[in-house]
């Protein structure tokens, strides 16, 4: 709880005491003569107490052309209680609305502690080697290529290579996995991440404005300023609620006693009552706060949402489309058959290698990984990587091409491709065809697990979009069980099947494009709703995306899926009763048959339980 909160708790406590006070006096002590003059200093003390503030605004909001706000009709509701006599009921009404401000303020506080608590992966301080000694600076000091020192229990301040030490690292604050992740010398590690055990020293690879940690926390930041369709649509329903049920109150004041000729105060004691139940703060607070909730609550998951409305848009998803490599499958690639052409599988897997060796593809370096030894390739010269295709160079005066069958195709080589589940790479030297290597990616453990959940989750087509090949596409979407597969795609392609499928997708259905590579990042900008897989995930993807699943599980769609769809629910069960009860009391209190304690209820009390419903979503059950 913070210092505010805490004085504003005093305060009401303090005015909820003299209230009770000023209320029970006359009771208590009825043949004391200035018992009255009493008790109403002891209310007028409490109402001052706990709305003066309230009335500043309202004469502020005034001044400023801001008038139809709830400091407005708290001020108009109590002022007019006052006038008439119900001095009791005035005090009342601004004590029960500053518990309801209270209880938001206390729930907006809770959402933003989740929140802060992703914060904390700031690292304040970096340790880097210069001149042979360390030198303690802010991480934003520290230029790429440098090298930093981290201890055990520190946090690693930026992205960047192991080059001494071997630890274990905590990533739950970045991944919300619990499990550590062990690294050695050459792995790649994320700003953001706990050092559990061991020295590491780490040469940086990017500047503290473009690391994982920076990236993250500039997501989280800018979430809130982008609202979705329902809270917007509040907003603008407040601004023209709030004016329209003044005019109502007014008329009920005035049209009744100049047709009847009286009961001006009873007339007018309704009037009051009536401004206080039409209050909308129960709606224009619980529904940015169930968002709030929402974004964080799916934060501490691992699954980052760059705003409200996104997270509105992907409780409607029905039409799942996926990336095939390093989203379903791992990514990681290795050799798996050699089906050599004149000549034997050695010389086919170096030759192969010699010509992979200048592409950073991971069906490249798993081609190399393969030869276990140094390619000799410094030779090599008018290389040419064609994307989609595959890659030539010239080596020692020869021609070397290795890629698909369409790479073969466009040099006039004639091939022979075996019936296989896997990514086949044809190899050709001077225009004679040597053979080719098949090259086998696996699913992630839980892909299968994730398709089935999605269907649970009512998602009614799933299809993958792959640049492999269509043997080793169709395998994978038989063994995950997805309903439609496009293989040997170029990115453009992927992208005109997206543009279709949204062509010819009903109005209300929403199509959510899953990527990690940078030729997703076009896809996942027109797809509806675009996640990227953020932990290994190109930059430009997670740039792209709407939702970054930040420990690259495909299992945690399902989970965002399912937040954004409970949020949405307690969003809607707010608005219901907030207006269904708001409606029936607005009734009553016009009908007589109401006064200001049940209007303070229709207010306060609704503005409390909606509250305390919104906070909801920011439990997550995963």
């Amino acid at each position: 709880m913070s210092r505010k909160q805490k004085k504003n708790l005093i305060r009401i406590g303090f005015s909820a005491a003299l209230f009770l006070i000023g209320l029970l006096l006359p009771v208590v002590f009825p043949d004391f003569a200035a018992v009255q003059t009493i008790a109403f200093v002891l209310q007028m003390i409490a109402y001052l107490t706990v709305g003066l503030e309230v009335l500043k605004d309202a004469f502020s909001g005034i001044r400023n052309g801001q008038v139809f706000d709830e400091n407005f009709l708290m001020a108009i509701a109590t002022v007019g209680a006052l006038l008439i006599g119900e001095y009791h009921e005035a005090v009342a009404v601004m004590l029960f609305y500053q518990i309801g401000e209270w209880f938001q303020s206390y729930a907006v506080g809770k959402s933003r502690a989740s929140i802060a608590e992703l914060m904390d992966i700031r690292p304040e301080t970096a340790e880097v080697e210069r001149n042979g000694e360390i030198e303690t600076v802010d991480p934003e000091e520290v230029s790429p290529g440098e090298i930093i020192q981290v201890r055990a229990g520190e946090r690693i301040p930026l992205d960047g290579i192991i080059v001494e030490g071997t630890s274990a690292l905590d990533t739950s604050a970045l991944t919300g996995e619990s499990l550590p992740r062990d690294v050695a010398v050459g792995d790649d590690v994320i700003s953001g991440c706990i050092n559990q055990s061991g020295l590491l020293r780490i040469r940086t690879t990017r500047r503290y404005t473009d690391s994982t940690v920076a990236r993250i926390l500039e997501l989280v930041e800018n979430a809130s300023d982008k609202k979705a369709t329902v809270e917007s649509f509040i907003t603008r329903f407040a601004r023209v609620y709030t004016p329209a049920v003044c005019l109502l109150a007014l008329l009920l004041f005035l049209i009744p006693p100049l047709i009847t000729g009286g009961g001006w105060a009873d007339w007018g004691y309704r009037a009051l009552s009536f401004l206080v139940v039409s209050c909308p703060c129960a709606l224009v607070i619980s529904v940015p706060l169930s968002f709030f909730g929402g974004i964080g609550g799916a934060s501490r998951c691992g699954i980052l949402v760059k705003g409200s409305n996104h997270l509105e848009m992907l409780s409607r998803a029905s039409i799942a489309v996926f990336d095939k490599t390093g989203t379903l499958t791992h990514g990681r690639f290795h050799v798996t058959q050699l089906h050599p052409v004149r000549t034997d599988e050695q010389t086919l897997l170096e030759t192969a290698a010699i010509a992979e060796s200048h592409s950073n593809h991971p069906i490249s370096r798993s081609i190399c990984e393969a030869l276990k030894e140094p390619v000799s390739a410094d030779e090599c010269h008018d290389v040419k990587e064609i994307a989609g295709q595959g890659i030539t160079v010239v080596y020692h005066g020869q021609t070397i091409a290795a890629g698909n069958d369409k790479l073969m195709s466009a040099l006039g080589i004639a091939v022979t491709a075996p019936e296989t589940a896997g990514t086949v790479v044809h190899v050709a030297r001077d225009g004679e065809y040597l053979g080719c290597l098949v090259v086998a990616d696996e699913p992630k453990p839980g892909a299968k697990e994730a398709l089935a959940a999605l269907r649970k989750e009512s998602i009614q087509k799933t299809v993958m979009l792959t640049g492999d090949q269509h043997s080793a596409a169709k395998a994978v979407a038989a063994q995950l069980g997805i309903d439609e597969v496009h293989a040997q795609l170029l990115p453009q392609d992927k992208l005109n099947h997206v543009e279709r499928m949204l062509e010819e997708k009903k109005e209300d259905q929403v199509l959510v494009y899953i990527g990690d590579g940078i030729n997703d990042a076009p896809v996942l900008t027109r797809a509806d709703v675009g996640v990227a897989m953020g932990a290994l995930g190109s930059d430009a993807a997670v740039e792209a995306a709407d939702i970054v699943l930040m420990d690259d599980d495909p299992r945690k769609l399902a989970l965002a899926l399912r937040i954004s769809r409970r949020t949405l629910a307690i969003v809607r069960q707010n608005i219901a009763f907030a207006l269904g009860v708001k409606l029936l009391v607005l009734i009553l209190v016009a009908l007589g048959r109401a006064g200001m304690w049940l209007a303070v209820f229709a207010d306060v009390g609704v503005s409390v339980i909606a509250i305390l419903n919104a906070m909801r979503a920011l439990k997550v059950k995963a």
